[in-house]
């Protein structure tokens, strides 16, 4: 409860402050990227004071050429704003200019594709911590486009973990629970315990992060953390997903294929209920999507869009009472909104999506909540179901803050993988 009240609250703060954290306020703008340079399954962690990069791409689907600038937003462990002035925990620039764009060949839908190396140069971060990629026109900061999280972490902790299996009986069979200790540098002087953070993601997704105030045991710059109740996460099932990484010829998910003169229509084979299916194991990306093409163009300006449609039919074609279904990955943000709301066609008795979609490998998973929108975090049970023995990735991020300190630094991370680091 504590976790869903605290998101709730963010979401509040951030929308007055005028931003949310991975949010695409421009319906022009589609298929953002931000990674580890090269590496387009990271996610994007550098080193503080280190040639580390990031790349970011986008498309604007206006198809003509504008004057997109980024600057970066120092952000504490909860993604609440800083505090501190920009010129506090940047050096260089504040806007800097992305200059790098060339227009669509080939592909039906016209577009623009954008790209930079992240930092730049001329401006990058000082500090250690949480940060947001702020994109807008124009080199003004009122015309926001895009926002992206990455992190900035300066290692001064070593961090180690193991999955294991609940002991509850309730949660034995669903969940994963993970077993963490944190052991902080003799340069760092903790007085109070909390003065460390540590925050638990799964896949990646800060939608069901799990913030960790108290240690469950705690000695000098020890720290551990093996509380059932705030390290245990539904472990869902592998990720579902479509192959649109060639849309010439139809992939194995793929229902139908219509090409039309001037747009492509895909259709995904219809989706049911797993929570009483028996669980398969098969490699994903953990919910993440990948701009790729098997058509032998250059994926980034070459590649074409299509509009793919989901259908998902509840138990005996009834919609689901008091709750709405959403589709949910990174090809959506992690976002539960209007935007990824499936709608319920009473004809057919099921659930429809649409999506465009640039060519690549996609990821998702059917997540529920409330009509009457609560605390309540997402929901997998209904639609996906829970198993233990399921592959997850889970991020270990450690937070410091020091008596008197304005933020909040990272200090560690740690990946930790439900296959191999279990028990």
């Amino acid at each position: 409860m504590k976790h869903t009240i605290l998101f709730f609250l963010l979401s509040i703060t951030l929308a007055l402050n005028g931003q949310l954290p991975d949010h695409i306020y421009k319906s022009n703008v589609r298929s953002v990227r931000l990674h580890r340079a090269g590496d387009p399954y990271s996610y994007p962690i550098i080193r503080l004071n280190s040639s580390d990069d990031l790349d970011l791409y986008f498309d604007d689907l206006d198809a003509d050429n504008k004057n997109y600038y980024y600057s970066f937003q120092l952000c504490n462990s909860d993604w609440t704003p800083s505090t501190l002035h920009v010129f506090d925990y940047t050096k260089g620039f504040q806007n800097n200019r992305i200059t790098t764009y060339r227009n669509s060949s080939i592909a039906f839908t016209r577009y623009t594709n954008y790209y930079a190396r992240v930092p730049d140069k001329n401006c990058f971060p000082t500090r250690s911590g949480n940060y947001l990629l702020r994109v807008f026109l124009d080199s003004d900061t009122s015309k926001l486009v895009f926002t992206k999280r990455f992190l900035v972490v300066e290692v001064k902790s070593a961090i180690s973990g193991k999955v294991l299996q609940p002991f509850s009986a309730s949660i034995f069979r669903t969940h994963q629970k993970l077993h963490v200790a944190v052991n902080l540098n003799s340069t760092l002087n903790v007085f109070n315990q909390e003065e460390v953070k540590v925050v638990l993601l799964q896949n990646y997704t800060w939608a069901t992060a799990s913030y960790l105030q108290r240690p469950t045991i705690y000695r000098g710059n020890y720290f551990e953390y093996t509380d059932e109740g705030t390290n245990s996460f539904p472990a869902g099932r592998e990720w579902r997903w479509i192959d649109l990484r060639s849309i010439r010829l139809m992939s194995e998910r793929m229902h139908r294929l219509d090409k039309q003169p001037t747009r492509t229509d895909v259709y995904v084979k219809p989706d049911n209920e797993r929570k009483q299916q028996i669980y398969h194991y098969y490699r994903d990306l953990n919910g993440q999507f990948v701009i790729e093409t098997t058509d032998k163009v250059n994926p980034f300006w070459q590649s074409d869009y299509s509009y793919v449609h989901f259908t998902f039919f509840p138990p005996n074609n009834l919609q689901y009472p008091g709750r709405d279904i959403y589709i949910f990955g990174e090809l959506t943000n992690y976002a539960a909104n209007e935007n990824s709301k499936m709608e319920f066609n009473a004809e057919k008795g099921a659930y429809e999506k649409t999506l465009l979609l640039k060519q690549g490998s996609y990821d998702y998973s059917y997540v529920t909540l409330p009509v009457k929108r609560s605390n309540e975090p997402v929901n997998f049970e209904n639609t996906e179901g829970n198993y233990m023995g399921t592959e997850n990735t889970y991020l270990v991020l450690v937070y410091y803050r020091p008596f008197g300190g304005r933020s909040d630094e990272l200090i560690g991370f740690a990946m930790i993988n439900s296959l191999v680091e279990r028990l």
